[in-house]
């Protein structure tokens, strides 16, 4: 096994590989494109939604414009017929008479109907403009969530690769430290935000940034070489360094 100090001095590359591990982490779920896409995909179920609703209004429609001109159809077809039997005037003229009244009913209600089909056909024109336009913008909120997708992936590919060469050499400096540093690095660190080992610059604890005080400063002058020194206020591994100012 390695010297007690240079297997202390590992712990600290070992923070610093763990702690930029958990920087990729915590940028893995915080990248941009996340919270873009998260908003442009509950605008895409809305209109998706939208689309719904405005296709089977545009359908129904369709229907009742269809029926309108059948039922115009019918009144010109039977108008027909009865303007072609008093063209040929045949038949009595009470007969006559009574085609020339049916006519001027079936005028009224083929205007009528006319009236409904119009007004039926320009709320289909309204409804299928509509349609055109939530899907013309669901098409346009596509491309963005395609465009944005790829980033994302791109993004993610990138940290993969960081994690691979970052996260490489840690088994080989958890070999370096010890199975024993290691489990207090690990249960220090779990419950000190991520970092479980700090080192000893100017006299000054890397972990909490606080400055010993003489006390503290001459218990370690005083420590072992292969003694586990923590930090008095934030509890973490105090690893000493040519730099600690002892």
């Amino acid at each position: 096994m390695i010297a007690e100090p240079t297997r202390q001095l590992r712990l600290l590359d070992l923070q610093a590989i763990d702690t930029r591990l958990d920087q990729i982490a915590h940028a893995r779920t915080h990248l941009p494109q996340l919270a873009e896409l998260a908003d442009l995909t509950g605008k895409a179920r809305l209109i998706d939604d939208q689309l719904v609703r405005s296709r089977t209004e545009l359908a129904d429609l369709q229907r009742e414009v269809a029926k309108a001109e059948a039922d115009v159809q019918l009144v010109r077809d039977r108008a027909a017929r009865d303007q072609a039997r008093l063209d040929s005037g045949t038949g009595t003229a009470k007969d006559l008479q009574a085609l020339q009244h049916e006519l001027a009913t079936l005028a009224r209600r083929q205007s009528e109907l006319e009236d409904v089909e119009l007004e039926v056909m320009e709320r289909a024109e309204a409804a299928e403009s509509d349609v055109a336009e939530l899907e013309r913008g669901r098409g346009e909120l596509s491309e963005r969530i395609a465009a944005l997708e790829a980033e994302r992936d791109q993004a993610l590919a990138r940290l993969d690769a960081e994690v691979a060469a970052v996260g490489g050499p840690r088994p080989h400096v958890v070999s370096d430290v010890g199975a024993d540093l290691v489990a207090l690095y690990e249960k220090i660190r779990s419950s000190s935000g991520g970092t479980g080992a700090a080192a000893l610059r100017q006299r000054r604890c890397g972990g909490c940034q606080l400055e010993l005080n003489a006390t503290d400063i001459q218990r370690i002058r005083a420590a072992a070489a292969d003694e586990v020194l923590r930090c008095e206020e934030c509890r973490r591994i105090l690893v000493r360094t040519p730099e600690s100012g002892l």
